[in-house]
Order: C-alpha cells, then sequence, then structure tokens
C-alpha cells in the first residue's frame, strides 16, 4: 500500500499506469477507490489519488482543524513534489472538485488542465448540503454510527431524498458507514461549510483546459454549480451526465468518455507535440 507522509499523517495514495499525470480527488466521506472504480486511465496517462485526512487508509486523523479543502490542495502539492512530477492535471468529484479549484487558484505553475466532475460548492457553502451533512454529524456525535443512521432514515430529509433522487439517499445513508466516521464525525460539518474561494470572479485566471462534467436531479452537486463553473472559466468545456438516480452505469460510461476523450484532447503526446514539432 503506497503510502507518503507529511506533518504527522501517513498518507495513502494509488498510482496506476504511465504518461501524464492525472490527479482526480475523491468526494466528502469517500477514498481513493471512488475515481479508480469510475475512470480508468487511457494509454498514455498515469492516474493518481490519496485518501484525504480523514478518509479511507490516510492516518491517523490529525488536527481535526486541518479538515479544510486549501489544506487538502497543501496536500496534493506535497504529493506531486514527493512524486516529484512538476505539472499534473488536477481533478476532483464533488469536494475533490472543490479541491482540484483550491489547489488550481493557488499553484497554477503546477496545472496542465483541470476536471471538475460534479461541483458541489460555488464561492460560498451549498446552504442544502450543510443543512444534511450538519445533522448526520450531530446524529453520528448524540447516538454514534449505527443508531444515527437509523435514526437519520426515519427523518423526512432521508424520505424526501429517497423519493425524489434515490442514489442522493444512499450517499447520504452511506456517511454513517465510513471507517473511523465516530472518531471526526465534525470534519463532516467543518468541510460542506468551507469554501474554495472567495469570489467566483476568481476562477477567470484560469488558463489551462478545463472540463466541468455536471448532472441533474441531485442536489448535493446542482446542475447550475456546473454551468456556473463552464461559464467563468475561460474556454472551459461542458457535458452533461446522466444521474447516478437514473442509471449509474449510463453515468459511469459517459464520466470515462467524457474525461477520456479530454485528456486525450488536449494532453496526448499527439496533442503536446504534434508532428513537425521539436520535443526534448
Amino acid at each position: 500500500m503506497p503510502i507518503f507522509a507529511h506533518a504527522g499523517v501517513n498518507f495513502h495514495y494509488l498510482d496506476r499506469g504511465d504518461g501524464t499525470s492525472f490527479f482526480f480527488q475523491h468526494g466528502l466521506g469517500g477514498d481513493v477507490n471512488q475515481p479508480f472504480g469510475l475512470f480508468q486511465p487511457p494509454d498514455g496517462f498515469r492516474l493518481l489519488a490519496f485518501d484525504c485526512r480523514g478518509h479511507g487508509e490516510t492516518q491517523p486523523l490529525g488536527d481535526p482543524h486541518h479538515d479544510t479543502l486549501a489544506t487538502f490542495a497543501n496536500d496534493l502539492l506535497v504529493l506531486m513534489d514527493h512524486l516529484r512530477i512538476a505539472r499534473a492535471v488536477v481533478g476532483g468529484i464533488s469536494m475533490g472538485a472543490a479541491v482540484a479549484l483550491n489547489f488550481a487558484l493557488r499553484f497554477p505553475e503546477r496545472l496542465l488542465g483541470l476536471v471538475l466532475s460534479r461541483p458541489a460548492w460555488l464561492d460560498a457553502p451549498n446552504p442544502w448540503n450543510v443543512e444534511r451533512f450538519s445533522l448526520i454529524s450531530r446524529l453520528i456525535q448524540e447516538h454514534g454510527a449505527r443508531r444515527g443512521q437509523e435514526l437519520f432514515k426515519h427523518t423526512e430529509v432521508y424520505r424526501e431524498a429517497l423519493r425524489e433522487w434515490p442514489d442522493v439517499a444512499l450517499s447520504l445513508a452511506a456517511q454513517f458507514e465510513h471507517p473511523r466516521i465516530e472518531q471526526n464525525p465534525c470534519k463532516l460539518q467543518r468541510i460542506i461549510s468551507d469554501r474554495p474561494l472567495h469570489d467566483l470572479r476568481e476562477c477567470e485566471s484560469i488558463r489551462v483546459p478545463t472540463l466541468v462534467l455536471a448532472n441533474r436531479q441531485d442536489p448535493i452537486h446542482p446542475f447550475e454549480y456546473g454551468e456556473s463553473m463552464a461559464r467563468i472559466i475561460p474556454g472551459a468545456e461542458f457535458q452533461e451526465v446522466t444521474s447516478k438516480s437514473v442509471s449509474k452505469e449510463r453515468h459511469g460510461v459517459e464520466v470515462q468518455r467524457f474525461i477520456g476523450e479530454f485528456l486525450q484532447k488536449h494532453f496526448s503526446r499527439e496533442s503536446l507535440f504534434p508532428p513537425g514539432s521539436v520535443c526534448g
């Protein structure tokens, strides 16, 4: 199991393939299995991801006040340095997209491209998410994960999600099941109340190829958030993907296709070094 140590924390990461590096980060409560289960790198690309603080196999939990999007972006930079990767395509899903955006704005010299899959933040927390993840955090603190999940499934919040967006309901309920969640339930409330940037206009400074993916029928990741990101980032490409509440299979196929095509279009050896060009 590959590990890199930084600031008293042992970070678990995965590294697959060879070629142009693509860091693809997981969402809140997830781990590296999420991006690696959703996307397989095409030939000529190297897929990397790490378990953020308080997630997956990264241990120990460390100072909970470091559970912020900016700190996670700092950790990504440290991993790049550890692996001696000068520049990379950086992206993520949901929380991972927020980490990638924060990284893009603060470390543009390390960025080749940007992939924002189903963004859950703009320049402020999503009130819908804050309310629900704060409830989950409180239930775990007061009742423990198992009993908290039982109580959550009897709330109108859960029942509404189950009626309208089945996959969203499953995602919310799964937050109670993540490893060591009882040791740090406050991370859910702390992270969901954070923001990747303070003014959406900051995105106008991004000058690398960018892909934004968004789906409907998902209040955690509003379709309008993806549209807004794609509008304000110069030259960003936008693709709508099928909601997982409609079809997880179609969602996965489309994510694989759109990201794969984006990477090959902008970052394959042929696109970086077209015929007749001189490369080192």
